[in-house]
C-alpha cells in the first residue's frame, strides 16, 4: 500500500485551487510618468508556483507541494489527470489574457506559455554546398 495522499481527492485539489485563486489581492504598482508616480492595483496572475507555495503553505495539509499529482509520479495520482489538466489550462488561460489586454508583461507571458514566433532562418539543417557570396550593388551605376 503506498503512501497516504496530503490531498485525498481529486475534488479537494480543485477547492485548494478555488481557495488560491480567492486568497491573491490587488497589488500596487508604482508606475513614473510625465505626469509623476502614478500607483495602479493588478490582481498578480495565476501561476503554478502561486498555487504550489499556496497548498505548502494551507492550514491542515502537511504538504510538500502539488508536483506529484501534476506529473503523476509512479501512476499514483492517475485520478488526479483530469483536475490537473483542468487547473494547468485555467492557469493558461488568465496568463494568456492578462497578457493579452496588458494586465501582465506580455513578453513573460508569450514565453512562460511557449507562445513566441520562431522562425527558422537556417538552412533547417541542410549543409551548404557552396560559399554564400554576397554582391554589392550601387543604385547609381549600371
Amino acid at each position: 500500500m503506498g503512501k497516504p495522499k496530503y490531498i485525498e481527492t481529486p475534488e479537494k485539489m480543485y477547492e485548494l485551487f478555488e481557495a488560491y485563486k480567492a486568497s491573491r489581492k490587488p497589488r500596487e504598482i508604482q508606475k513614473a510618468t510625465v505626469k509623476g508616480v502614478v500607483s495602479e492595483f493588478h490582481m498578480p496572475p495565476l501561476t503554478m508556483e502561486g498555487f504550489d507555495i499556496f497548498v505548502m503553505n494551507y492550514e491542515g495539509i502537511e504538504s510538500k507541494g502539488v508536483d506529484q499529482y501534476f506529473i503523476n509520479k509512479d501512476g499514483a495520482y492517475s485520478a488526479y489527470l483530469g483536475i490537473c489538466s483542468r487547473i494547468k489550462r485555467e492557469i493558461r488561460n488568465d496568463q494568456i489574457e492578462g497578457g493579452m489586454v496588458g494586465q501582465y508583461n506580455p513578453s513573460i507571458t508569450q514565453r512562460l506559455n511557449n507562445l513566441t514566433e520562431k522562425t527558422d532562418v537556417t538552412t533547417g539543417g541542410d549543409k551548404l554546398n557552396q560559399p554564400v557570396t554576397v554582391r554589392i550593388v550601387n543604385g547609381d551605376t549600371n
